[in-house]
């Protein structure tokens, strides 16, 4: 069980399947494969050993997915870096775990003087952008152009793979270590559940650097077949994209999806090709759900949960749980059941199971499971406990073993004794035709202790007011879930995941 292994697969058995497009740059599985050997050796020649560090600090690019590769084939460990971060935060992480080398693109370029200045261990910079080399870097493709492909270092199984540092909504970032065999026991029941559509082209919009567009990645790449990439989230470009390329499928999140179906110009595109959306980053979104069928009307719809600490799935929503049954009965809103190899409890505070439709928290057991943080033994302790992944997130699970999130724990409002999960709250606004976007956090008040507050992003032209939006909520949900105040934003804060920081929310209400 070693990442490479699929790699290696495809160039003995289909080697001219195309493997990347990335603007008009289109190689093979063979020119790709030559590249992430003569990678891996330019990387062992600037003092890469076996499970040291390799930051990734760019979008995405034919470039990523070389240096997602070139890493593990010559046997070092992956470190991609949030894009979000300050130059304070991205210094953390890379001295963090002593990450000696660090490939930028032009992007980033600009940040490698403030790391220098800052870091403890100041790593070796390749540039990767297109364009002159900036002084002080190596370039990446005269690395490449000059180096030897080497033979693949086949490390696998309970060797580390990945360090992925969480942040983008849970507080300070912790490094979480990922093997060989974690990657590959998230990847393969996925598979099982939904193969890649076959010669299909897989678009990532999804950031590479999060674990989602990067699991995806490595699905694509089990399965042998083609990426296509774009650098970040435009509405109009990914629309471009789909429509030029022929695009199969692709992972958004309902950030971004909610904008393609907003742009003025959805309905001109040819998105015929288009037979598979998968969705994440969400408890739930039911009306966002009901748009895109009604726009969309044959494609086929999957819902996932997971985190970081899992690799990161932990269940899934199938096509087949969208239908309009499905719908009417509330299984759409559902994140799905367990997948193949994963153990799955909703428990009480002293971890003790409870019973179906009880809220409580998740915890999660199986082979896809982080190795932990990393130099955190403290906090690898408070996660994983007898074996079992503690994930912060509140759930109840029906008879059926069908998981319905309903919040993070730590974002329960506690309002006049009453529990409200603002997942439920956010689901009732959503469903307003003027809104775009709904957030729910609890603030403090003298009476109640926290009070309901929404955060709204309204529709371009549409109109509505608090009391109006208060007495639509009424009309579905009990007074004191109801929000007690309302705010009219142009956008929410979103992390480079596109899920909504509530922290930046909550701060102007500390």
């Amino acid at each position: 069980m070693y990442l490479t292994q699929c790699l290696q697969r495809t160039l003995q058995q289909d080697p001219d399947h195309l493997a990347t497009i990335f603007g008009d740059r289109r190689q093979s599985y063979r020119q790709f494969g030559d590249r992430v050997g003569r990678l891996a050796g330019a990387l062992q020649n600037l003092g890469m050993a076996a499970g040291d560090r390799v930051g990734m600090l760019a979008l995405n690019s034919d470039r990523y997915l070389e240096y997602i590769m070139g890493v593990w084939w010559g046997g070092g460990v992956l470190n991609p870096v949030n894009t979000r971060w300050s130059v304070p935060e991205i210094v953390y992480s890379l001295d963090d775990c002593s990450t000696g080398i660090l490939i930028v693109d032009e992007h980033f370029a600009g940040l490698a003087e403030g790391i220098r200045k800052t870091a403890r261990q100041v790593p070796r910079f390749i540039y990767a952008g297109d364009g002159e080399v900036p002084v002080g870097m190596l370039g990446y493709e005269q690395l490449i152009a000059h180096a030897t492909p080497i033979e693949d270092a086949g490390r696998g199984g309970d060797d580390l793979a990945c360090i992925m540092y969480t942040g983008g909504t849970t507080g300070f970032p912790k490094g979480v270590m990922q093997s060989h065999l974690n990657l590959w026991s998230a990847c393969m029941p996925r598979m099982v559940d939904m193969p890649p559509v076959r010669n299909g082209l897989l678009l990532h919009v999804a950031p590479l650097f999060h674990i989602a567009g990067m699991a995806r990645a490595l699905i694509q790449f089990l399965a042998g077949e083609s990426h296509v990439l774009v650098s970040g989230f435009d509405a109009q470009a990914v629309l471009r994209v789909i429509e030029r390329e022929r695009v199969t499928e692709t992972l958004l999140v309902p950030t971004m999806i909610l904008a393609l179906l907003a742009h003025p110009d959805f309905e001109t595109y040819d998105l015929g090709s288009l037979r598979r959306l998968t969705y994440g980053a969400s408890p739930s979104a039911g009306e966002m759900v009901e748009q895109v069928l009604a726009r969309l009307p044959e494609i086929e719809l999957s819902h996932s949960y997971g985190l970081t600490e899992a690799c990161p799935v932990v269940s899934s929503n199938l096509p087949w749980n969208h239908t309009p049954e499905a719908r009417i009965s509330g299984l759409s809103r559902s994140v799905g059941r367990g997948g193949l190899g994963v153990n799955v409890k909703i428990v009480d505070p002293q971890g003790n199971e409870v019973p179906r439709g009880t809220v409580g928290e998740i915890i999660v057991r199986g082979a896809n499971i982080m190795l932990g943080y990393w130099n955190k033994p403290e906090e690898t302790a408070r996660a994983l406990r007898n074996g079992w992944l503690y994930t912060g997130d509140g759930a109840y699970m029906d008879e059926k073993g069908y998981l319905f999130i309903v919040d993070r724990l730590k974002d329960m409002i506690v309002s006049g004794g009453e529990n409200v999960y603002s997942a439920e709250v956010e689901n009732v606004l959503a469903r307003h035709p003027a809104v775009a976007l709904a957030a729910v956090i609890g603030i403090p008040h003298e009476q109640w202790g926290e009070a309901v507050h929404a955060v709204v992003v309204l529709k371009p032209g549409a109109e509505v007011d608090e009391a109006q939006l208060r007495a639509y909520c009424r009309d579905f949900i009990a007074g004191y879930k109801c929000p007690k105040s309302i705010e009219f934003r142009d956008t929410l804060p979103l992390s480079a995941a596109g899920k909504v920081l509530k922290r930046e929310l909550r701060k102007p209400h500390a």
